[in-house]
């Protein structure tokens, strides 16, 4: 039984955390048809701690790790972070435009913020997701696909899909065939 829903463009059941990295889509909402899979690890490598949040929010002290001096001006933002335990914080609304894939292009589209939603899971490349995520994550894309219907499981990429050549995530370790198979249930 689904437990997630959307109100107002808000997943329900997840935190809320205030990005001011966003702003109005050009298009509207309804035109809402990619879904973009991301991976974040701040430090790089390690989970936990409220890094992820405050890189997000602006709130990243460049001090506090020295891989951060690179990264604490950057302004971005994502519609939603899933945790390794699975707790998912939402940053943006899904009708406003997450600054989460920068300069990308799907199907000969540019700028993908423009039409898509962005999901990071708290993950490397290089490290094997948690069940809770994958649970999660398709629980989340199953609602995703009943209140944007454009978003489809043909519509689902990996950053490293419309950003090739500057991004990887989520990598190797990201398992495709068990998160479409999780899909499935959702369709």
């Amino acid at each position: 039984m689904e437990t997630i829903g959307i109100e107002g463009h808000w997943l329900t059941g997840a935190r809320r955390s205030h990005s001011p990295n966003q702003d109005s889509r050009p298009i509207p909402a309804a035109e809402i048809d990619l879904l973009v899979i991301h991976a974040i690890s701040l430090p790089p490598g390690n989970f936990g701690g409220p890094y992820i949040e405050q890189f997000f929010c602006n709130q990243l002290n460049p001090c506090a790790h020295p891989s951060f001096r690179n990264i604490s001006h950057l302004r971005c933002s994502a519609h939603l972070v899933i945790y390794r335990s699975g707790e998912t914080v939402q940053f943006v609304s899904f009708d406003k435009r997450a600054w989460h894939a920068g300069e990308s292009q799907y199907l000969g589209r540019t700028g993908c913020n423009d039409f898509s939603l962005g999901i990071e899971l708290e993950g490397a490349d290089d490290i094997p997701y948690s069940d809770a995520q994958y649970l999660n994550l398709a629980e989340i894309t199953g609602t995703l696909f009943r209140h944007y219907p454009r978003v489809c499981p043909g519509r689902i990429v990996a950053h490293s899909d419309v950003s090739p050549g500057r991004k990887t995530d989520p990598g190797p370790s990201f398992d495709w065939s068990m998160y479409r198979s999780l899909l499935r249930r959702y369709r």
